[in-house]
């Protein structure tokens, strides 16, 4: 990507619209809108205009221009907006009068949030709420993706990096000053207080997971034997038919996913193969798969038909056995809840149950600071460092071993905010980006 380059895209969605929202960013901003629009208008302020063709003076549309000089626009550049009516001759019209301009081109997905993260306007976890606002599906999503995007993660972060280094600056005060009258006594025993209260604290964030379980969904895994009821009451979950129902044991082969929102909270049901012994190739597989699911599932809903005997479910992080086919009058009476997904009953009563299972897992995220494995990464490294430098100090070590682990937990944290190492990330994050934004 060029910087210098100024880049244009619509930033309101496709299709016929009322209004389509042309974004323009770059050193040509002025430019383009006394080339096409006449004369600047107020700063951020709305102005009717004709828009015209540079070349033949024809009328392209009428518009509402908005115009934002850096740097105190989302991309610290100068920038603006052209609010065009939005069917689609209008806009393909405006947009390829747009990129005839010299010096001026279509932008790349993420174009806009990049260069407001290069110049400085956002941090890398602000960009990264920004993505999660985009893509929230949920009540509790939006919340916490709006926390992530006023900066409640990189404020955190950042003020910890403060922390760190100024145990760095004691630390190598000590190292450098140690005949000095100025430095205190019992310096290394003030630098140890500091650290461990640093070491608790990120401690303390990384042991709540219920920021990642909420941004990628809470799996909940539908098992139990064969013609056990799984794929109807995944229907009945999902309120439509997404899984193939038949009365021939060994039908569902692989996992189906559905997200659905559950009070406000995103959860993903798993239809899985029914457990049992097969000579099948394909069916062991697709056994072994829901097996794995299982384990590495939130809740496991363990669905055990009337004629079943005892059969241990297979573990999970929560496990609620659940009596299906109630309507066959054979209810049992060792499960958590019986249900009959053909005729409904049970059914409310199982979305209240995965309501509240769900809350305690996710404590709505709005006490979470991690929501990004990359996150917990960098914080997990920093502690470790933390960790590392606290037991050298603990036992007399060599003080510079202990300075260079507190210097690598500050680039560590630094990392969260995307002030070192995030070159690699950055590619990858912002391809996820809408093209306008």
């Amino acid at each position: 990507m060029r910087s210098d380059d100024t880049i244009f895209a619509p930033a309101s969605g496709f299709g016929r619209a009322a209004v389509c929202v042309v974004r323009i960013s770059g050193p040509k901003s002025r430019f383009i809108i006394e080339t096409i629009a006449g004369p600047v208008p107020s700063a951020r302020r709305l102005a009717l205009r004709t828009l015209r063709d540079p070349e033949t003076g024809d009328a392209l549309d009428q518009a509402l221009v908005a115009w934002m000089p850096g740097p105190g626009s989302f991309t610290g550049e100068d920038q603006v907006e052209l609010h065009v009516h939005g069917g689609l001759a209008s806009r393909a019209a405006v947009l390829r009068t747009l990129g005839d301009l010299p010096d001026c081109r279509a932008a790349e997905a993420g174009e806009f949030t990049r260069r407001a993260f290069l110049n400085g306007r956002m941090d890398l976890s602000r960009v990264e709420g920004l993505a999660d606002l985009i893509d929230a599906e949920t009540e509790a999503q939006r919340r916490q993706a709006l926390l992530q995007l006023e900066g409640r993660l990189g404020n955190a972060a950042e003020g910890w990096r403060e922390d760190v280094l100024q145990a760095l600056a004691m630390l190598e005060a000590s190292l450098d000053f140690s005949d000095e009258g100025d430095v205190p006594e019992a310096l290394e025993e003030e630098i140890l207080r500091r650290l461990r209260i640093l070491a608790t604290a990120i401690g303390e964030t990384l042991a709540n997971r219920s920021g990642e379980r909420l941004r990628e969904g809470l799996m909940v895994v539908l098992a139990g034997a064969p013609n056990a009821g799984k794929s109807t009451l995944l229907n009945a979950l999902a309120q439509r038919d997404v899984a193939i129902v038949s009365p021939i044991a060994g039908t569902t082969r692989d996992a189906i996913e559905v997200r659905c929102d559950l009070g406000g909270l995103p959860v993903i049901i798993v239809d899985t193969a029914g457990l049992r012994e097969s000579t099948d190739v394909i069916e062991r597989e697709g056994v072994a798969r829901a097996e794995a699911r299982a384990r590495q599932a939130d809740i496991v809903l363990w669905l055990i038909p009337p004629e079943d005997g005892v059969i241990e479910p297979p573990p999970g992080r929560l496990v609620l056995r659940v009596g299906t086919k109630s309507d066959l009058n054979r209810t049992r009476h060792d499960c958590d809840l019986v249900v009959s997904a053909a005729t409904g009953a049970g059914i409310p009563e199982l979305i209240d149950r995965l309501q509240i299972e769900a809350g305690k897992l996710l404590g709505g995220g709005s006490d979470a600071l991690v929501t990004r494995e990359r996150h917990r990464l960098a914080l997990e490294s920093a502690k470790d460092c933390l960790t590392k430098a606290i037991e050298m100090l603990e036992r007399r070590g060599p003080v510079e071993l202990a300075a260079e682990e507190v210097r690598l937990a500050a680039r560590a944290l630094g990392r969260v905010a995307g002030r070192v190492d995030v070159d690699d990330v950055l590619d990858r994050l912002f391809a996820s980006f809408c093209i306008g934004k």
